[in-house]
């Protein structure tokens, strides 16, 4: 069993995540979005949390209703950026994919044309041994290969090195739900380690959020509201700490090599994938960039 890292805790949006896939499970969009996996990586008390969102029955009183006002607004989200990454991930085809800030992501146990691949999930040391113990007993498609870094801190090069990542193969890199939580120079200094390590025909799939006072209204009023209420957000706890316009971040790619080949919002995403959503301005803000090296 991973040992609990010391210091900073386990990602609590990590969390979220996993639950909102949960939720959307069987419910949203069920012929282009399935994850039967996420439900199981949760704790007793997470798992009722996701039970209760996916009743149509909201619940009485103003922590239980917050949160699950939150998990089915998150769901929709989920649901369509999974789809998205997922599709990309296939067109790409590389022998190895490593998944940056995997938190508790579970590709690794439910994409069947992961067989045969090289994964590598990157995370930081109490995030990753938070995931470790919560896949215990799972059989997963291709048994990940667990890199422990904090990238605040530490380079990737090294920490690939250890897992046997080879820099010679083209390789699809998942940069998924992380980038809005750091500094604008840790995502630079992160895109040019991912470019010095990526071989030809490489791609890189990057999940941010650009410039939205919806978003960042939302989230101060449901911390606001949170803590008057007694509840609990992950978002405390996990500011956001950057927005980039599609320009900005297509200069960002270019300047370390990179060609992009999409970059669209959640929001067009979703009606493109024949996704059906109830809270289409949230989904604006957020986009999935598809580059190549």
């Amino acid at each position: 069993m991973a040992e609990a890292a010391p210091g900073r805790p386990a990602s609590r949006t990590a969390v979220l995540v996993a639950q909102a896939r949960a939720v959307a499970d069987g419910r949203i969009a069920p012929d282009r979005f399935a994850d039967p996996v996420a439900v199981r990586l949760l704790d007793d008390t997470e798992r009722a949390d996701v039970e209760r969102a996916r009743d149509d029955s909201p619940p009485p009183g103003w922590r239980q209703r917050m949160a699950y006002e939150l998990l089915r607004a998150t769901a929709e989200q989920m649901a369509v950026r999974t789809v998205t990454v997922d599709d990309a991930i296939r067109a790409a085809a590389t022998p190895q994919v490593v998944i940056l800030g995997a938190g508790l992501d579970d590709r690794a146990w439910r994409l069947e044309e992961l067989a045969g691949v090289t994964v590598v999930e990157v995370d930081h040391p109490a995030s990753q041994a938070d995931k470790r113990r919560r896949v215990e007993g799972l059989e997963p498609v291709s048994a990940p290969r667990y890199a422990a870094v904090d990238l605040a801190t530490s380079p990737l090069g090294p920490a690939l090195a250890t897992v046997g990542f080879d820099e010679t193969l083209p390789t699809t890199w998942v940069w998924e739900g992380v980038v809005m939580y750091l500094a604008p120079p840790a995502v630079e200094s992160t895109v040019g380690q991912v470019a010095a390590l990526s071989a030809p025909g490489s791609r890189l799939i990057v999940n941010y959020a650009s410039p939205s006072w919806v978003t960042l209204l939302g989230r101060l009023v449901f911390v606001r509201l949170a803590r008057l209420t007694g509840g609990e957000t992950p978002f405390a706890d996990e500011p956001n700490r950057s927005a980039w316009k599609p320009e900005g971040m297509g200069r960002l790619l270019t300047r370390h090599g990179f060609r992009v080949d999409t970059d669209d919002d959640l929001a067009a995403t979703a009606q493109s994938v024949g996704v059906e959503i109830q809270h289409r301005a949230r989904l604006r803000p957020f986009r999935i960039v598809v580059a190549r090296r």
